[in-house]
């Protein structure tokens, strides 16, 4: 009897000590997926050190590159993981934020840099209210592609085509001023210059649109 009871004991120290190990590794996921994003002008660096995927960039603010890359290279689409970046241009970056936090653009975040050898600035960020260089709404650009892609527009997601081209993000992307030396190609500079006369041509026209 004694032995029974001593047997019974030890049952239930050991069904204790597994509930109390479950219960803690219960919390550590929970903690881990709650995480908070902080997105700061330290997050943006030289474009050209995230990951590459296509055309753009991308990186994963709490370090789960391997889901942001699983998400972007997903040929039926998903949804990307808490803290992905992505970034087509040095001036212009989308961060998802934490569940909840922005159910309007699936949590994404836009920002709006400017750029220069000593890092990044935050011009404006927000989720469905930020203007880019050429005065449109990032969160409008972006909404055609929210089924199945979960906001990203790329050739075939659904978004308006943007006025520039491939040969010019990619010139931006190789004379980012935060990567130290450039990178330049055959015919970026020509394409550096086009977009440099779109952008000036594109502020005259608001300019004189806002006068009159």
């Amino acid at each position: 009897m004694k032995a029974a009871i001593m047997i019974g004991q030890g049952a239930m120290i050991l069904f204790m000590t597994l509930i109390s190990s479950a219960v803690s590794t219960a919390a550590t996921v929970s903690g881990s997926e709650a995480a908070v994003v902080t997105a700061d002008e330290t997050s943006f660096s030289c474009i050209r050190d995230m990951t590459p995927v296509r055309h753009f960039y991308v990186d994963n603010l709490l370090g789960d590159i391997e889901g942001t890359l699983a998400a972007a290279n997903s040929p039926e689409g998903a949804i990307y993981p808490t803290g992905s970046v992505v970034q087509l241009v040095p001036t212009e970056v989308m961060v998802k934020r934490e569940p909840g936090t922005s159910p309007a653009t699936s949590d994404w975040e836009f920002f709006e840099l400017e750029v220069n050898e000593s890092g990044s600035t935050i011009a404006k960020r927000g989720f469905v209210d930020v203007m880019n260089r050429f005065d449109g709404n990032c969160f409008t650009c972006h909404v055609p592609a929210k089924e199945k892609w979960d906001f990203i527009c790329e050739s075939g997601h659904g978004c308006e085509p943007i006025p520039i081209n491939h040969k010019m993000t990619g010139a931006l992307q190789r004379s980012d001023p935060r990567c130290g030396e450039t990178a330049l190609e055959s015919g970026d500079t020509m394409a550096l210059i086009k977009l440099k006369t779109m952008v000036i041509i594109g502020m005259t026209k608001k300019w004189l649109e806002d006068l009159f």
